[in-house]
C-alpha cells in the first residue's frame, strides 16, 4: 500500500477495485450467453409445446434484451442519483433474482412441467429483470472503471471489462456443456436448461458481496460536492501529490457547463450513439446467441456443436487479450479500423458460402476470423470510448443514451435473425458484412483518438 504522502500509482488498490467492478462485466456476458445452451430446450418446452412460431421463438430468445434497453436507458438516472457503486449493487440483486426466476418460473403461481402462455410470459419477465441488470452493468461498469483509472492505463483497465464479458460467456459455455454432456435430450429439455439459468446465482451473489468493499468514484463524489471523500479516493489511487491536481482539474470541468445533454454540442453524443449501434449491427450477437444452432446446421451433433462453441469462446478470450495489450500503445482508432476490415472479410465470406450452400470447416474458420476481429477491436474498444469520450457533467446521461441505443440495436438484430435466415442466409450475413464495412468509414471520419489523455483533456477536445 502506498503512503498518503507519495505520488505513485497504487496498483494493488486499482487492480482490486477494477477486478471487483469487472464481475459486473462477467455477469453481463454470463446472462446474455446462458441462453445459447438453453435456447433449443426453451424452444422445445415453450414454443413447440404451445404451438408458437418463429416470431415467438426469436422474441423469447432475445427477451432479456428488452430489459437491457430499459436498464441502459435508466442507467444514467441511477448513476446520477444513486452513484456508480450503488447502481452496480442494484444490478447484482437483479442478476440474482433473474437467475432464480428464470430457472423456476413456476414458483408460487404455476404447476411445474405444464407450459402455458402465462408461464412463458413469466419466464420472459424474469429474463427481462436480468436484462435490466445487464443494461445497468453494461453502462455503469465501464463508467466506474473509467472514472477510477489513471489516464495512462485507462484503455487497458476498461478493456478488462470486455475481457470479463467474454470470460463470462466462456464460463457459461463450459457450464452449459458440462450440464448437457452425456445427458439425454429429454433430460436437458426438462431439467438441464433450468440448471443452466440457476448457475448464474453464484457469481451474482459474489458480486453483491464484494461491492461493499470498493469506494465510489472520485468524479461522482466531486459531482455531488463530496470533495474530501473524492480527494481520499484519488490519494489512494494516485498518491497525495497527484491527487490534488487531479481534483482541481475535475472541479474545473464541473462548473464550466450547464450539464445539459447537448451543452457540448451534438457531435459527441452522435459519435457515442453510432459507436454503440455499429457494434451491434455488425451482427456479433447472432454468432454468440445462436452459436450451437449455427454449428449444428454445419453438420455437427449436439455435443460437438457445444464443444465448437467452447472453442469459439477460447478464441474470443485470446483476441480480447490482444486488445488489452495494444489499446494504450496503438490507440483506439487503429484497432477499430483493423477490426472492421477483418469482420467484413469474415461475414462476406460466410455470406458467399451460404449462397452456394457450402457448409463445413471453412464456415467455422470464417466465423472465427469474424469473431476474433470483433474481439480485438469493437468488443472492448467501443466500451473504452463510451466510458471516456463524454464530458464529466453529462457522462451519466450520455452513456445511458448510447447504451440504450446499443441494446435497442442488439434486440433488433437478434430478434430478426431467425426470420432473416428463413428468407436467405446469404443476404443475412451479407448485411452484417456491409455494416462492418460502413463501420470502418465511420471510425475513419468521425471518431477522435483519446489515447493517453485524461478525461478532462478529452473534454476539452469537444469544447
Amino acid at each position: 500500500m502506498n503512503t498518503i504522502s507519495d505520488n505513485k500509482t497504487n496498483m494493488p488498490f486499482i487492480v482490486a477495485i477494477t477486478l471487483t467492478a469487472t464481475l459486473g462485466g462477467l455477469l453481463f456476458g454470463y446472462d446474455t450467453a446462458v441462453i445459447s445452451g438453453a435456447e433449443k430446450s426453451i424452444q422445445a418446452y415453450f414454443i413447440n409445446g404451445l404451438n408458437l412460431g418463429t416470431f415467438a421463438h426469436g422474441a423469447t430468445t432475445s427477451s432479456a434484451l428488452l430489459g437491457c434497453i430499459i436498464g441502459g436507458a435508466i442507467s444514467g438516472w441511477f448513476a446520477l442519483k444513486l452513484g456508480r457503486k450503488k447502481s452496480l449493487q442494484l444490478a447484482a440483486v437483479l442478476f440474482f433474482l433473474s437467475a432464480l426466476g428464470s430457472a423456476f418460473p413456476e414458483t408460487l403461481f404455476f404447476q411445474s412441467g405444464e407450459p402455458t402462455l402465462a408461464l412463458l410470459f413469466t419466464f420472459n419477465f424474469y429474463r427481462i429483470v436480468g436484462g435490466i441488470g445487464v443494461g445497468l452493468a453494461s453502462a455503469v461498469c465501464p463508467m466506474y472503471i473509467g472514472e477510477i483509472a489513471p489516464a495512462h492505463m485507462r484503455g487497458r483497465l476498461v478493456s478488462l471489462n470486455q475481457f470479463a464479458i467474454i470470460f463470462g460467456m466462456l464460463v457459461v459455455y463450459f457450464v452449459n456443456w458440462g450440464i448437457a454432456n452425456g445427458e439425454s435430450l429429454d433430460w436437458i429439455n426438462t431439467i438441464g436448461w433450468r440448471r443452466m439459468f440457476l448457475s448464474e446465482a453464484i457469481p451474482a451473489g459474489l458480486f453483491a458481496v464484494l461491492l461493499f468493499l470498493v469506494p465510489e468514484t472520485p468524479r461522482y463524489l466531486s459531482l455531488i460536492n463530496k470533495e474530501k471523500e473524492a480527494l481520499d479516493v484519488l490519494t489512494r489511487i494516485n498518491g497525495a501529490v497527484n491527487a490534488k491536481s487531479i481534483l482541481e482539474e475535475i472541479k474545473s470541468t464541473l462548473v464550466s457547463h450547464s450539464g445539459k445533454l447537448f451543452s457540448y454540442g451534438k457531435v459527441v453524443v452522435i459519435v457515442g450513439v453510432l459507436l454503440s449501434v455499429f457494434q451491434q449491427f455488425v451482427g456479433i450477437n447472432v454468432a454468440l446467441y445462436y452459436a450451437p444452432r449455427i454449428f449444428e446446421s454445419m453438420g455437427a451433433g449436439k455435443d460437438a456443436s457445444m464443444m465448437q462453441t467452447v472453442v469459439m469462446g477460447l478464441v474470443n478470450v485470446v483476441f480480447t487479450v490482444v486488445a488489452i495489450l495494444t489499446v494504450d500503445k496503438w490507440g483506439r482508432k487503429p484497432l477499430l479500423m483493423i477490426g472492421s476490415i477483418g469482420m467484413a472479410v469474415g461475414m462476406f465470406a460466410i455470406s458467399g458460402l451460404a449462397f452456394f450452400n457450402i457448409v463445413g470447416i471453412s464456415t467455422l474458420v470464417f466465423i472465427i476470423i469474424y469473431t476474433a476481429s470483433f474481439m480485438m477491436s469493437w468488443g472492448p474498444i467501443c466500451w473504452v470510448l463510451i466510458s471516456e469520450i463524454f464530458p464529466n457533467k453529462i457522462r451519466g446521461r450520455a452513456v445511458a443514451l448510447a447504451v440504450a441505443a446499443q441494446w435497442a440495436a442488439n434486440y433488433f438484430i437478434s430478434s430478426t435473425y431467425p426470420a432473416m435466415m428463413e428468407f436467405s442466409g446469404g443476404v443475412t450475413y451479407g448485411f452484417y458484412g456491409l455494416m462492418s464495412l460502413l463501420s470502418f468509414f465511420f471510425v475513419w471520419k468521425m471518431v477522435p483518438e483519446p489515447k493517453g489523455k485524461s478525461l478532462e483533456e478529452i473534454e476539452a477536445f469537444w469544447k
